[in-house]
């Protein structure tokens, strides 16, 4: 069992940054691929990026590409997306998400857990 908690959502302006933040509860992290998915009003869930179980490989959606970076730290249990030069387009609520699968990682049915998700709003 994994418990996720996510963080760091807010309000900011157009052009600006955010981090956001997944603690992950139990000893297991390191066995999961991790994933931020974001959901806007009316629309479907749709995936952001991932991280491998190690770090040392990403993927992450076209819109986001160049703007957004996925990280983690295994020894914190904890996964980021830091977000630079935020659109409006990008205002939604943020999940994080562990799988144990090694690919197929834009799938959503794919993750066995998620976190409650955190707000970001990006104003023009």
């Amino acid at each position: 069992q994994v418990q996720l908690v996510e963080s760091g959502g807010g309000l900011v302006q157009a052009g600006g940054s955010l981090r956001l933040s997944c603690a992950a509860s139990g000893r297991t992290f390191s066995s999961y691929a991790m994933g931020w998915f974001r959901q806007a009003p009316g629309k479907e869930r749709e995936f952001v990026a991932a991280i491998s179980r190690s770090g040392g490989s990403d993927a992450y959606a076209d819109s986001v590409k160049g703007r957004f970076t996925i990280s983690r730290d295994n020894a914190k249990n904890t996964v980021y997306l830091q977000m630079n030069s935020l659109k409006p387009e990008d205002t939604a609520v943020y999940y994080c998400a562990a799988t144990p699968r090694t690919t197929g990682w834009g799938l959503h049915y794919i993750y066995d857990y998620w976190g409650q998700g955190t707000q970001v709003t990006v104003s023009s």
